[in-house]
C-alpha cells in the first residue's frame, strides 16, 4: 500500500478527548505522510479542557480543534479515508461507532479519561495515560513499511498496534 498522504479518521462517541488527542498526535508525528481527522457519533460539542491541557503541555498545536459529528466525513465532498480507527473502550460498555465504506479499520480502544472521578491529579493522570498510549500506537503506525505490506499483513499490524498499552 503506497500512497503520498494517508487520510486517517479517529472516531469515538463524544469526540471530546481520545479521538481529538489522536488526531493532534498523528498530525504532528505523521506530517507529510498522514492527515488526521476526528469525529464522534454523538459529539459533546466541545473539546475537553483536560485534553487541551495535555496537548498544550506536550507543545502540540490545538488551534481550531472542535468536537464534530462523523456525518461530516460521510459526504461526497469529504476526504476519502484510508484508515479509520475507533478509540472508544468497549470494555467500559461504551457504544463504539462503526464506519461504513472501504477504508482499512481497526479498534484501538482506550479507557475514557473523561469518566475518571477524583482529584485534579487523578483526572490529569488519566489524560496523561491516554496521551501516552495513543502516542505509542501512533508512533508504531507511522513507522510501518506501508510499501512492503500486503493488505492482509497491514490489517494484522493495525490490529496488533491496537493491543499496545505502553
Amino acid at each position: 500500500m503506497s500512497k503520498d498522504v494517508f487520510n486517517t479518521l479517529f472516531i469515538c462517541t463524544g469526540n471530546s478527548a481520545r479521538s481529538i488527542i489522536a488526531e493532534v498526535i498523528l498530525n504532528n508525528i505523521g506530517k507529510g505522510r498522514f492527515k488526521a481527522y476526528s469525529a464522534g457519533s454523538r459529539p459533546l460539542g466541545q473539546v475537553n479542557p483536560y485534553a487541551l491541557e495535555i496537548l498544550n503541555k506536550n507543545r502540540l498545536e490545538t488551534t481550531g480543534l472542535r468536537s464534530k459529528n462523523w456525518d461530516e466525513f460521510a459526504t461526497d465532498s469529504a476526504p476519502k479515508m484510508d484508515f479509520v480507527f475507533t478509540v472508544c473502550d468497549k470494555a467500559a460498555g461504551e457504544e463504539c461507532p462503526l464506519w461504513p465504506g472501504q477504508p482499512m479499520s481497526a479498534h484501538w480502544g482506550v479507557e475514557d479519561p473523561v469518566s475518571v472521578e477524583g482529584t485534579e491529579e487523578q483526572k490529569m493522570k488519566a489524560f496523561m495515560d491516554t496521551f501516552h498510549i495513543l502516542n505509542r500506537r501512533i508512533s508504531l503506525l507511522t513507522s510501518l513499511p506501508f510499501d512492503k505490506l500486503t493488505t492482509l499483513s497491514l490489517k494484522q499490524e493495525l490490529d496488533n498496534i491496537g493491543r499496545v498499552t505502553n
